[in-house]
């Protein structure tokens, strides 16, 4: 096995001029990598093989001496999956290194056919090992990114506004599971200590349905938010919704709730010692034939 790594290490310049020219249209994206950086990338991956053949042999790719093929394997992958590659292209990659590889062992070992076919099996099983090492950290990277995405689209999903003084909503929108439930009960409880808070409206408007899970994370997010000091009160309950907690019997007894956002607000205007009157001296809009209102 000694010899596979003196092929790779004379013929080491030929291998690389090769590999970048074979893997042409299959693996080279000017759109998402320039050619620079792909030769780049092969120049050092084919040195970083080269020293680990000479240092561990092509049995065992998990030992110390591939480390450092695995650690840049790693890299490359995890670059790839933010620049948008796909699976395939990251595993060709790797993979369309053996034409050129075995040329080079084709042209040194010719004359032995039984050690030829050794050496080609052995480079075979090699790169399949190296295909798998940047196929796994691909889909790790890819992973990660999606988690992360998904983490964002879920704060985005549940923001805090402030209503009024003291008065927040929470307008939420889609199911509630676990995962978003943890993400509105932080959303609101970082809000409520930063505005000091003391009345929390949920509008549940945009939620498609409520069974006992949306009942039990609803009510979690309820018990948080009055251990803050901060009194809840649930709106945009449609009648279906109602229904569906009766027949449930799904205990909101605790719970202030309101059809409509417009009266939830309106109660805690009320609660918080303050009102909207009609100023009767005020003109009235032509376009809607509304007075304006103020607060007292």
């Amino acid at each position: 096995m000694k010899e596979l790594a003196e092929i790779v290490s004379k013929n080491e310049e030929q291998i690389r001029t090769e590999w970048v020219r074979g893997m042409g249209k299959s693996v080279e994206r000017a759109d998402l990598i320039s050619g620079a950086e792909l030769e780049e990338q092969c120049r050092t991956l084919l040195s970083a093989i080269s020293a680990a053949l000479r240092a561990s042999g092509p049995a065992d790719t998990s030992t110390a001496g591939w480390s450092p093929v695995r650690d840049l394997l790693q890299e490359i992958s995890t670059s790839r999956a933010r620049q948008g590659f796909s699976p395939g292209d990251v595993a060709t990659f790797v993979l369309s290194l053996k034409q050129p590889l075995f040329s080079a062992i084709r042209r040194d070992l010719s004359a032995k056919q039984d050690d030829l076919f050794d050496m080609v099996w052995t480079a075979t099983a090699l790169l399949d090992r190296l295909a798998l090492v940047t196929t796994e950290a691909f889909i790790a990277a890819r992973e990660e990114l999606i988690s992360r995405q998904q983490q964002e689209l879920l704060e985005l999903s549940t923001p805090v506004v402030k209503l009024w003084e003291g008065i927040l909503a929470l307008p939420i929108i889609g199911t509630l599971d676990s995962a978003r439930t943890q993400v509105v009960m932080e959303s609101l409880l970082q809000t409520v200590v930063a505005t000091n808070s003391k009345f929390a409206i949920i509008d549940i408007t945009g939620v498609p349905t409520v069974d006992t899970l949306v009942a039990q994370h609803l009510l979690k997010t309820i018990t948080a938010a009055r251990l803050m000091g901060a009194e809840c009160i649930i709106s945009g309950v449609r009648p279906q919704i109602a229904q569906t907690i009766v027949h449930l019997g799904i205990n909101l007894e605790d719970v202030i709730t309101k059809a409509k956002l417009a009266d939830a607000f309106a109660l805690a205007l009320q609660r918080s010692g303050r009102k909207v009157v009609r100023e009767s001296s005020a003109p009235v809009n032509p376009v809607s034939g509304l007075f304006a209102k103020r607060e007292e």
